[in-house]
């Protein structure tokens, strides 16, 4: 009897990442794709996935944080194993940096990121 498939959770912002699911569905993942963080949020309690994708952006008016991500991430401090991967511009690498040092982000990678990266991002996981 072979393992289901593991869950992954795609939150996308960001329209050229449309494509990537595709390649997360190619490597075997069950893939759930979500447009707006606030309803990632209610579908990590919800699925419990094993690997949450999502994009990174960074705001400097936001209020009470730095980016879009801070919700979503304190969701899943509930999910006992997962993995969360982020894409994100160059140029905000440095509140990302801030933002790892408070919460869990298990890989990153910069934009545009390459089909390659991604696959050896996601492989390590399975």
């Amino acid at each position: 009897m072979s393992a289901a498939p593991k869950k992954l959770l795609a939150v996308i912002e960001f329209i050229e990442h449309a494509q990537y699911p595709a390649i997360y569905k190619t490597l075997g993942y069950e893939v759930t794709t979500e447009w707006q963080v606030r309803k990632a949020v209610s579908l990590v309690r919800k699925m419990k996935p094993d690997i949450i994708v999502a994009d990174f952006y960074f705001q400097s008016d936001f209020r009470d944080r730095l980016s879009n991500l801070e919700s979503l991430l304190a969701a899943t401090q509930l999910l006992k194993e997962f993995k969360v991967l982020v894409f994100y511009e160059p140029a905000n690498e440095h509140a990302l940096t801030r933002v790892r040092e408070r919460m869990r982000i298990d890989a990153a990678l910069p934009m545009p990121a390459t089909e390659e990266a991604i696959r050896a991002a996601l492989q390590a996981w399975l």
